[in-house]
């Protein structure tokens, strides 16, 4: 069997950091309670190591678990400015690993926000990036899921400036992008898709055409490894999406070309054992 990788896949630069200050606050804060508010990244492989390590991951409606002056890691997806006050309030110290392409929709929600623009955002509602970026907005705020929300919207002469969710889907954003366009009359348009996004997609796809069948590694709750495997079933006549070697469907190991590809959250570790699944 020949293994062909896609030319871009696994750790992005954002999730990369996030998992180096995570492991170094484990090791700078050893005796002390360390915390993630909501998981670090989707990937529970990771996140479990971690786990062992020390890392206590709480969900953001857990605030009242944090204990005073203890450690709390700002995930990867950022939070809003009201659970930054809450901790500062327990005099934790705040390790902020928010992704910096995110903390940059962030700033960029807050100072059109105070100037009275309306902020309209591509993105998933339940994506712990939405709600933190939802947390800047101090005026009106608009999410737009996908191409229905946007035609339902009315006509506006207000300002306004749609931005994404930094993990959207770049065709998704383009088409929405679109409608908005003709809802609003003074519209400034920032895609804020970060570009791993697109080169994951990209290579993916140049990817499937040549292999018999893709495996797309990542977590099952990741919102970039679900694309790509939405991606793949696309143009692959053979795709699964699998966490970890032992999900690796038995009518893989028949293929004579196998592509793989990983998620943003996906640590090379578990991409080379796939690999060596599949080869040895």
């Amino acid at each position: 069997m020949e293994v062909k990788r896609a030319s871009v896949l696994g750790f992005c630069f954002g999730v990369r950091r996030a998992v180096e200050y995570a492991e170094k606050a484990l090791e700078d804060y050893s005796g002390k309670k360390v915390y993630s508010l909501g998981p670090l990244i989707h990937n529970e492989i990771v996140l479990q190591n971690l786990k062992n390590k020390g890392l206590e991951i709480l969900s953001e409606d857990e605030l009242e678990k944090v204990e005073a002056k203890s450690v709390v890691i700002i995930r990867a997806h950022g939070v809003s400015p009201d659970v930054t006050k809450a901790l500062e309030d327990k005099d934790c110290v705040i390790i902020n690993a928010t992704c910096p392409r995110v903390n940059a929709n962030q700033i960029t929600v807050q100072k059109a926000s105070s100037k009275g623009k309306t902020i309209i955002l591509t993105g998933d509602s339940n994506h712990g990036e939405v709600k933190g970026v939802a947390g800047y907005a101090q005026g009106k705020f608009i999410l737009l899921e996908n191409e229905a929300d946007a035609l339902s919207l009315p006509e506006d002469d207000g300002e306004a400036i749609l931005l994404s969710q930094t993990t959207f889907s770049p065709v998704q954003f383009e088409k929405i992008s679109q409608i908005v366009g003709q809802k609003y009359k003074n519209l400034k348009i920032n895609n804020t898709i970060c570009p791993a996004t697109k080169e994951r997609q990209d290579s993916l796809i140049d990817l499937c055409s040549r292999v018999d069948g893709v495996l797309v590694i990542g977590g099952k709750n990741s919102a970039n490894t679900i694309r790509l495997f939405q991606t793949a079933q696309k143009n692959c006549p053979h795709a699964a999406h699998i966490q970890s070697a032992e999900e690796i469907p038995a009518d893989f190991f028949a293929f004579e070309r196998v592509g793989i590809t990983a998620g943003a959250s996906t640590p090379d570790v578990i991409i080379e054992q796939v690999e060596k699944a599949l080869t040895k």
